[in-house]
């Protein structure tokens, strides 16, 4: 197994604490040292002259967000600044107005607090997906069987957080569509991820910039066709409401608008570095260590997507089958071994999740493979 080279500079850009090794950028993000300079220059001038700033903020944070809009190829008038995925899906679907017989199709798979956005907005029906399902178009296949004659809304992951795979592919898209059922996509882990996050034109689509794109903690965007713009709600009004979308819903009066303003430098640093050779090196870099810890006894590698920096394998039954038993043994891997990972509750046995970013390296992932094999073996 040939061991991926380390990325020129990238444990440099990043202020990550030593002795722990981050094998989790797809939870929470890490911002590189270039983007948090200028978040905190911009806290600096809010605090220097806040009339000057707040004044200023509405046409500031629209151009920021056409910075945005460049690099994932969104029209820059359909998309807007929002704090994170369970924000956006709650403005997604208040502006659908769901009626009472109406029915949102949601999967197992699904984000715990975007699932339960649309259970507070209409009825939801689960379509139970299989970690084990061999490609897209089990997938595919899975979800369309899962439609009722009420189903209005179907809500599903670009890229599922447990198994890091692709949901809701183009293909799928287009038989929703065809179907007339409308697509509501959280993209939390595609912006920064993916060459084109935006690909497969559904109804809404939402993702973090706080993960992959570099971007500082809360920051987000959605995107909204042009059939729907006008329907999505301000969530409190605004002097900028007669604006109407996108700038309706992105000023919030007195608020904290600098990681917003600080977003586009995130994806300004991948563009620098490259962005095909970020993403080349971080799934290469992802798929060494799924390889590495294919081989402890009782992990079993799940079918992947190609090209993403994030993998997923099964742990021995028995083992995280609840968030509690999820959330021990994530915390007793972090404490007693020293690494981060993502481990994900299922019935009947749940999994772990690593992911891979230019800060990381392949040893990393080797010697988690040889402190899993310890760990799981004493259990």
């Amino acid at each position: 197994m040939s061991r991926p080279a380390a990325f020129p500079g990238g444990p440099g850009l990043f202020r990550l604490a030593p002795g722990v090794a981050h094998l989790n950028h797809g939870s929470f993000g890490a911002v590189p040292l270039p983007v948090a300079r200028v978040h905190q220059d911009l806290a600096a001038e809010a605090a220097a002259d806040p009339d000057a700033f707040f004044l200023a903020v509405p046409d500031r944070v629209a151009e920021a967000r056409r910075r945005v809009a460049a690099h994932l190829g969104a029209d820059p008038e359909g998309i807007a600044f929002v704090t994170n995925a369970t924000e956006a899906a709650g403005l997604a679907l208040d502006a659908l107005r769901l009626d009472a017989d109406d029915e949102i199709l949601v999967t197992d798979h699904g984000y715990g607090t975007v699932v339960a956005a649309a259970a507070r907005r209409a009825r939801t029906v689960t379509v139970a997906l299989d970690p084990a399902l061999p490609d897209e178009d089990a997938v595919c296949e899975a979800v369309l069987a899962g439609l009722t004659p009420r189903t209005r809304v179907a809500l599903l992951d670009h890229i599922s957080s447990p198994t890091a795979r692709t949901l809701a592919g183009p293909r799928l898209l287009a038989a929703l569509r065809e179907r007339g059922v409308t697509t509501v996509v959280d993209g939390a882990h595609a912006p920064g991820m993916l060459a084109a996050p935006l690909a497969g034109r559904p109804d809404f689509w939402f993702g973090n910039l706080h993960k992959w794109a570099y971007a500082p903690p809360g920051s987000a965007v959605l995107a909204v066709a042009p059939g729907h713009r006008d329907r999505v709600p301000a969530p409190v009004p605004s002097w900028e409401d007669d604006r109407g979308f996108p700038r309706s819903v992105e000023y919030r009066a007195t608020a904290d608008y600098t990681g917003w303003l600080a977003a586009p430098e995130g994806l300004d640093l991948i563009a620098g570095l490259g962005g095909a050779r970020v993403r080349a090196h971080n799934g290469e870099l992802v798929r060494h260590g799924a390889e590495s810890l294919a081989g402890v006894p009782g992990l079993t590698p799940l079918p992947h997507t190609e090209g993403l920096a994030m993998r997923a394998l099964r742990l021995p039954r028995g083992v995280a089958r609840t968030q509690r038993e999820a959330a021990a043994l994530r915390e007793e891997i972090a404490a007693r071994l020293g690494f981060r990972v993502l481990i994900w509750p299922w019935p009947g046995g749940g999994g772990i999740r690593i992911s891979a970013q230019i800060y990381n390296r392949a040893e990393e992932y080797e010697r988690l493979a040889a402190a899993l094999r310890g760990l799981l073996a004493d259990g």
